[in-house]
């Protein structure tokens, strides 16, 4: 779109909004904003749905009752925004800034596109191209709304619907989550210090890793919600196992054991930035674990059950991942390419080991930015994963399903 075209739109748009009856309702549906200066703007109920608008300047901008159905809105500089009553449903949201923003009832679900009857030809309008959207959604290049690693603090969620939303690392402190639905909601590694959640629906929310210090849970409803379980709540057999572990790592090999955790059930477990280089665990349960940060080199993690883990930047290089279930998992930023074999003196032998993600089950990963340098994906499924940014240099292919997967920045 020309700056020129642009400028009309946005005079018509705040005649709209005055009142006037030669304005008009700015529709920017699946225009390209990409990089503008929009901050301050008035554009309240504007039409933004599908709408590229990746690292523009909206600090201050008013979008309150504005679409922003399947938006891309990442890296953008919203403070202070208002988006209250929003319809922010399928939004790509990642690392946005929203600190100090009003969010009250607005709508980041899952995308679900209804069939009601609009009666006028511009909401006729407007549905229809919600439903194509819904369509494109399902097609699996819309997912739900991620608002992974977005700054929130002190933003007014007030009686937002953020069900199904996926808030994975995302700093909510001090945020207003008054009456909010956070159902479904993933917000593994996210900071809710000082969050007010009276009356928050966390049903079935995943808050493993979660910071919740001077966060008030008491009157919030966690049914069947999933939080962090504690390590030292463990079996002393298997805190001794991970102790002999760290011991046979720090004297290479001299001291302690290499652990054996096959089939452990570890799920739920904070083991960010834990050192289980080595380790075997085949068939061990880690759903929804945190692994962010590990170093898990080497490890045997064959058939393991990983579904919606966080393993974000974690070292998994030459690690084998065959036949492991990571549906729905945070894999941004690991590495999974070769491994340097080093001989007993820790020198490098110039030999290599390749990852294997051999028939793993990557359905909807978040892989962005994953380092897949001659890894074996031979028979993965990768269906609606995210491997945008992702180095598949040298990696094998062979069989493996990739049907709807996110290659490259829409």
């Amino acid at each position: 779109m020309t700056p020129e075209k642009l400028h009309q739109i946005l005079a018509k748009h705040a005649k709209w909004i005055a009142g006037s009856a030669d304005g008009l309702r700015a529709n920017l549906m699946l225009s390209t904003l990409t990089g503008l200066d929009l901050g301050g703007l008035d554009l309240r109920g504007a039409y933004l749905a599908g709408a590229e608008v990746s690292d523009c300047q909206l600090r201050g901008a008013n979008l309150a009752g504005a679409d922003l159905f399947g938006a891309d809105l990442r890296d953008c500089d919203m403070t202070g925004a208002v988006l209250a009553n929003a319809d922010l449903r399928c939004a790509r949201a990642r690392r946005v800034i929203l600190n100090d923003a009003v969010l009250r009832q607005a709508d980041l679900s899952d995308g679900t596109v209804t069939g009601d009857v609009e009666t006028d030809a511009a909401s006729s309008f407007i549905a229809t191209a919600h439903r194509n959207l819904g369509s494109v959604r399902a097609a699996g290049r819309l997912t739900a709304t991620d608002f992974s690693e977005t700054l929130l603090c002190r933003a007014d969620l007030s009686h937002a619907d953020l069900s199904q939303a996926i808030l994975r690392q995302a700093d909510l402190s001090n945020a207003n989550m008054l009456g909010a639905d956070l159902s479904h909601a993933v917000l593994a590694g996210a900071n809710l210090t000082g969050a007010q959640m009276v009356g928050v629906n966390l049903r079935h929310a995943d808050l493993v890793g979660a910071i919740l210090t001077d966060c008030d849970l008491s009157v919030a409803d966690l049914a069947d919600a999933h939080l962090t379980r504690s390590l030292e709540l463990m079996s002393p057999d298997l805190q001794r196992k991970l102790f002999d572990h760290e011991q046979w790592i720090a004297t290479g090999g001299r001291k302690g054991q290499r652990a054996d955790l096959d089939g452990v059930d570890l799920h739920c477990v904070d083991l960010r930035k834990a050192d289980l280089a080595g380790a075997v665990m085949r068939g061990a349960q880690l759903q929804r674990a945190i692994l962010s940060g590990a170093n898990l080199v080497m490890a045997d993690l064959s058939g393991a059950d990983l579904e919606r883990a966080t393993l974000r930047g974690a070292n998994l290089s030459g690690a084998n991942l065959s036949y492991a279930r990571l549906a729905g998992a945070d894999l941004t930023d690991v590495h999974l390419g070769p491994a340097q074999i080093r001989d007993a003196a820790g020198k490098p032998t110039g030999r290599i080991w390749v990852a294997s993600l051999m028939g793993a089950d990557l359905r909807q990963a978040l892989m962005t930015g994953t380092h897949l340098t001659a890894a074996n994906l031979s028979d993965a499924d990768l269906t609606l994963a995210d491997l945008e940014g992702a180095d598949l240099t040298g990696a094998k292919l062979a069989h493996s399903q990739l049907q709807k997967a996110r290659r490259q920045r829409a």
